[in-house]
């Protein structure tokens, strides 16, 4: 093959798009764009982000890969066919590939298990050849030094953002309800600091996304990085553990480098919820503590609640929404507690009998309930997450969040009433789902 044609796939399916259009703002995902770096420059690589546009299906190409997360599994598998019958070899990877191997490779003819910085290079090299495997498995954690910059020609979505970027990839903790400890091995990666600065500094717009499991992983590292990308006077935002804010050095240089906002896992204001998925570093007893000095230094956060925990009863959800409006919480995103397929949590649920599904297009965290909870219904359970949602988002609670909010009130407020109007259009009128 002279120029073999590529084709990139972020998979997107109809569900999860329908789930994702309540949320106002939608990240474009780096995956692809970044992978698209390590391909030969003679291929001709094209990408399609199911978000913003649909695949064509007859498009003339020799390969196509394609990555996805578990609720977008059944939906690629039917992608994968359609290729297939044309006689197009299809590559898959991402989170559910790792978490679900054997199940992937049922609907391949290659599949990635693990990172793919050291083998999605070798199977562009044995494709050419005629000659490549049916799975590549990272057999140890690639180095992140030397990383090639993502193709920004491939990043099709409109998300109000002018870059996106990672500094540091994995995370070190082992929440059984996370798959990050799946696939990174609860180890931590960073790339050098003047590799980072200099692609931040290569996005010509204001407002950049790290997308980094947790930024305040290694908080020194996070110091030189902040005051390395303080003179491009960008804003910028990230997620971090709870410890962000425990480390005042950390936040005041946070802030002097345009950091507007933390995104923050609280998960629970129940302590017992932290304690029964081993998150007990998350203390609730300091969370107040810990937001009041984020905003000190005039950043807003962006607070992570999951509902459905053990220890959940149907009382959780007014207390939940009690604790972010007395805390001035400026933005929240709830989940539906998910038992991903490969997490300590779904093992447990699946040995105790309660896993009420196991159609993974209902494994999306906000349409649906696919386990059977301890201290409530399944129909409970979705109701009060919805409930959660349209108090957070009326104006009332809105008033009264922002107004123990100090600064940021220029955007915050724009981006609540977003998120109210989105979430009326989309789900204002929706029925429960849950699986039983």
């Amino acid at each position: 093959m002279n120029h073999p044609k590529l084709l990139l796939i972020t998979a997107s399916s109809p569900e999860i798009r329908r789930v994702r259009r309540a949320r106002f703002l939608n990240f474009q995902q780096i995956t692809m764009p970044y992978l698209a770096a390590f391909v030969p420059p003679h291929w001709q690589v094209s990408h399609t982000d199911e978000a913003v546009e649909a695949v064509n299906l007859k498009t003339p190409i020799d390969l196509v890969a394609i990555t996805f997360h578990t609720p977008s599994a059944s939906h690629v598998y039917n992608l994968a066919a359609g290729f297939q019958q044309r006689g197009i070899p299809v590559a898959l990877g991402g989170p559910h590939v790792t978490l679900m191997p054997d199940e992937a490779q049922a609907h391949a003819n290659v599949i990635f298990v693990g990172e793919a910085e050291q083998t999605w290079p070798q199977f562009l090299q044995d494709f050419e050849t005629g000659a490549f495997a049916c799975r590549y498995c990272s057999t140890s954690l690639p180095s992140l030094d030397r990383a090639p910059l993502a193709n920004k020609e491939l990043y099709h979505r409109s998300d109000l953002t002018s870059g996106r970027l990672f500094a540091t990839r994995g995370c070190a903790f082992n929440c059984d309800f996370c798959t990050l400890t799946v696939m990174y091995q609860r180890t931590v990666r960073k790339r050098p600091i003047a590799e980072v600065a200099a692609e931040y500094a290569s996005f010509r717009g204001k407002v950049i996304i790290f997308w980094d499991d947790n930024l305040a992983i290694d908080k020194e590292y996070a110091k030189s990085l902040f005051r390395a990308i303080t003179p491009y006077r960008k804003w910028w935002s990230s997620q971090a553990s709870i410890h962000a804010g425990e480390d005042d050095e950390f936040l005041e240089l946070a802030a002097r480098s345009g950091c507007k906002q933390f995104f923050i896992g609280l998960e629970s204001i129940s302590q017992a919820s932290m304690d029964e998925v081993h998150k007990r570093f998350n203390r609730v007893e300091s969370y107040s503590r810990i937001i009041e000095r984020i905003h000190a230094h005039g950043i807003a956060v962006q607070a992570g609640i999951v509902f459905g925990f053990d220890s959940d009863t149907e009382a959780i959800f007014d207390e939940t929404l009690d604790f972010l409006e007395s805390a001035g919480v400026q933005n929240a995103t709830f989940n539906i507690l998910t038992p991903y397929p490969g997490t300590r949590l779904y093992a447990r649920l699946e040995a105790e009998n309660r896993i009420l599904t196991h159609d993974w297009s209902k494994y999306n965290g906000r349409n649906d309930v696919v386990f059977q909870p301890r201290q409530m219904s399944p129909e409970a359970l979705l109701a009060g997450y919805r409930r959660a949602n349209q108090r957070f988002y009326s104006f009332t609670s809105i008033a009264r969040r922002l107004s123990h909010a100090p600064g940021g009130f220029w955007w915050t407020l724009p981006l609540n009433l977003a998120y109210t109007l989105n979430w009326k259009r989309y789900y204002g009128n929706a029925e429960a789902h849950y699986h039983c």
